[in-house]
């Protein structure tokens, strides 16, 4: 029988071992995972009524993981998209734990066959130009954040960089003198380099030369006012404070970084940008990631262009369908 003392260094080994030197994953990547385990292993401790540190390897039983996917949306209350994401952190460590238990491969073999759930892809939302130009212009221009947060805005708006790609950028990966670039570290350990405009370049020269002296190339761009590196939440935070007013409940619309992500990408395609550019420029694995932003902006054509459309003088000479009620329309269904 698989002892006590044996869960806590698989979970170890799978961690240090596996996520890290094996996968190469990133510290966020890794904290994710992190929060998975730790809310299985919460949850399986309440169903026996023990202590975490008494749990063995055979008490993550099939049923358990089912019993917690349940918990995740039931009593959690997650969004099916967070139920499937830890669902494929679980199916990583039974994969492990298979390679390194075989007493355990039927348990694991029954949790990798456990469906991600089909879920509507989650709405596209992004910022109209004139919003976008209004927001710039209106950012404050007084107080001890103001020259960042304006540096914040725009360049969010000018790379499309994810919050955790500028929680990370560092003085070293900006490139102030022309050609004005960034090299951002993206998903999957992947580096990318995006063109900076003047303006933005203009500020974050400013905002890098507030102190007095220099920067250190490992040195945090975009900092609180502890001095510290603003993290992905203090990001969050200051998008909502300069641009929460932009919301927009009619179309379930909440202004986030990621929306000023999807904001770059359809004013680049607007303005021409080949697709497999606008790829490149935010780090999209794959094209289809990309295309998304093609079909909304062709159906934003087709909108507008219906909205525009004059009216046809001979429409009032056609005659009325049969269907224009229910009730002929099932009359004329009937007669056929």
């Amino acid at each position: 029988m698989t002892g006590t003392q044996q869960l806590g260094p698989l979970i170890h080994s799978f961690f240090i071992d596996h996520l890290v030197t094996v996968k190469g994953l990133r510290p966020a990547s890794v904290r994710s995972y992190s929060d998975t385990i730790r809310l299985l292993l919460c949850f399986v401790a309440r169903q026996k009524g023990t202590k975490i540190t008494r749990l063995t390897l055979e008490d993550l039983t099939f049923d358990h993981v089912l019993g917690f996917l349940r918990y995740l949306e039931s009593d959690r209350h997650n969004h099916v998209r967070t139920r499937n994401q830890r669902l494929a952190a679980l199916h990583t460590l039974f994969e492990y734990i298979a390679t390194r238990e075989p007493t355990m491969l039927e348990t694991c073999q029954r949790v990798a066959a456990i469906p991600i759930k089909r879920v509507a892809p989650a709405e596209t939302h992004f910022l109209e130009r004139d919003e976008m130009q209004s927001l710039l212009r209106h950012l404050p221009h007084a107080g001890r954040l103001a020259q960042r947060d304006h540096a914040l805005i725009l360049f969010l708006y000018n790379t499309g960089a994810r919050a955790q790609e500028v929680a990370e950028l560092r003085a070293g990966n900006l490139q102030l003198v022309k050609p004005y670039l960034v090299r951002l570290h993206g998903k999957g350990d992947k580096w990318r380099t995006c063109p900076l405009w003047d303006q933005t370049a203009k500020l974050l020269t400013a905002l890098l030369d507030s102190s007095g002296q220099p920067r250190a190339a490992n040195a945090p761009v975009f900092c609180s006012t502890t001095g510290e590196a603003l993290t992905r939440f203090g990001i969050y935070k200051a998008v909502r404070r300069l641009a929460g007013h932009l919301d927009d409940p009619g179309i379930d619309r909440t202004v986030s970084p990621h929306v000023f992500r999807h904001t770059a990408a359809m004013h680049l395609l607007e303005s021409g940008v080949e697709i497999n550019v606008i790829r490149g420029w935010l780090g999209h694995a794959d094209l289809t990631t990309t295309n998304r932003y093609a079909e909304i902006n062709t159906r934003t054509k087709m909108e507008a262009l219906r909205a525009t459309e004059p009216p046809d003088p001979s429409a009032a000479r056609r005659p009325t369908p049969v269907w224009r009620s229910d009730e002929s329309l099932l009359n004329w269904l009937s007669n056929l």
